[in-house]
């Protein structure tokens, strides 16, 4: 395979550029600031028709493989025939994994995932110079990116962040840890769980937080410690089961009957959007809630600006899906909104209760009520907690800090090039 001057980190990716991925295009933008050459390889094409600023700075070349299998079979067939009879070996030995992958779960993204591999490492690998593949997501990003190593011979990494990790099949993921050279992950929870579950494999799990633009998410609020009624309470989420939008609506719903004035922004959309927009209107929250869809950056930063609290309700979803730490709360905290948020997963690393925002039990409407209510009306308890908020997110979660532990553990693994000085 030939190689540039300068190696190239290949990234796999779901889908590129994607609005609710942000500290994944940041982290792009910021490894090549650091001397990176990076080239993208994305499983589908974008579903937003915009994307945020920061993507349109990122140099690094796009290809996107076939996203199904049937229409594009022909090309995927021909690319993977040709790269059979030119590496026999490897094609064999890759067949094998897939069809003991295929055997777990009788899942026919097995077979798309090896014809995506052998796409990649035939149409666009030979003259990339790319010598180290890097997987976003533990799930089907990883299981291309490990069929084309074993179809290219170049090692491989992956990022895993939540969702990819606890509905993924466990023996799959094992298989996916033991032959990848290192494995990263954005907290010490998922940490711990795939140290576990990695059933003492060798290979190295890192945890580096996201982390995010604190010089972005800044904004001064000082003319605004004080709330007044109406209170202005803010979430933004994708509209899905783990983020718990019902408990939070639920809570504003006790507040409501309690006669709180207030005024509710819910920023988001997703696959459960029928199912909490009736909600809102069974629960009689219409006139006090305003539903804005999926926004860019600079609309989201304007409604931080305005708010007076960030609530959200993470739960465990009956599918084992979790949240890591959302980046909204990072981005509230660090605008001086406090939060109020459950005590799930990864949570707390971030939000120490009752020192840098209120955590409550996952499912609890009442409890949530209380602690929003509580940190809305207590100035004390809400000053103290909006500095160690913002003093927590600059100190550990500056994500300009944070790519240079990434960085170090590239450089370690022998992965990319970094530029001097």
């Amino acid at each position: 395979m030939k190689t540039s001057r300068v190696p190239v980190l290949g990234m796999i990716l779901k889908g590129y550029p994607r609005i609710s991925e942000t500290f994944i295009s940041n982290e792009i933008l910021l490894l090549e600031k650091l001397g990176f050459a990076v080239h993208l390889f994305s499983m589908r094409n974008p579903r937003e028709n915009f994307s945020h600023d920061s993507i349109k700075n990122i140099r690094a070349k796009v290809d996107y493989l076939p996203e199904t299998l049937i229409k594009p079979l022909p090309r995927l067939l021909y690319h993977n025939l040709f790269l059979a009879i030119k590496k026999p070996g490897l094609y064999s030995e890759a067949l094998k994994i897939a069809y003991r992958r295929f055997l777990r779960t009788h899942k026919s993204a097995t077979i798309k995932h090896l014809l995506q591999a052998g796409y990649l490492a035939h149409r666009f690998l030979p003259a990339s110079g790319v010598t180290h593949l890097h997987a976003h997501f533990a799930h089907s990003p990883t299981s291309v990116t490990m069929f084309a190593s074993h179809l290219t011979g170049l090692p491989y990494s992956f990022t895993a962040h939540a969702v990819d990790i606890y509905t993924s099949n466990p023996a799959q993921l094992r298989e996916k840890i033991q032959q990848a050279r290192f494995v990263i992950t954005c907290t010490e929870y998922n940490r711990k769980h795939l140290s576990t579950l990695s059933d003492g494999a060798a290979t190295p799990i890192h945890r580096i937080y996201h982390g995010i633009d604190t010089g972005l998410f800044s904004g001064n609020r000082e003319d605004r410690q004080n709330p007044v009624e109406p209170y202005r309470i803010l979430t933004v989420a994708r509209f899905t089961a783990k983020k718990g939008l019902p408990t939070v609506l639920k809570a504003l719903k006790q507040l409501s009957d309690r006669k709180i004035p207030l005024t509710y922004t819910l920023i988001g959309d997703g696959d459960e959007r029928e199912k909490i927009l009736a909600l809102i209107k069974a629960l009689g929250l219409t006139s006090t809630t305003r539903w804005l869809g999926t926004q860019p950056h600079h609309v989201v930063l304007e409604h931080y600006q305005k708010a007076d609290l960030f609530v959200l309700g993470c739960e465990v979803a009956s599918n084992g899906d979790r949240d890591g730490i959302p980046n909204v709360l990072l981005e509230s905290m660090a605008m001086g909104v406090p939060v109020v948020v459950t005590n799930v997963s990864a949570i707390p690393e971030l939000v120490e209760d009752g020192k840098t925002g209120l955590l409550v039990p996952p499912g609890h409407p009442r409890k949530l009520a209380e602690a929003m209510l509580r940190l809305l009306t207590d100035m004390q308890l809400r000053n103290r907690i909006t500095a160690a908020a913002r003093q927590r997110v600059a100190t550990d979660f500056d994500n300009r800090q944070l790519i240079r532990d990434l960085v170090e553990v590239y450089r370690k693994e022998g992965v990319g090039h970094v530029a001097e000085g």
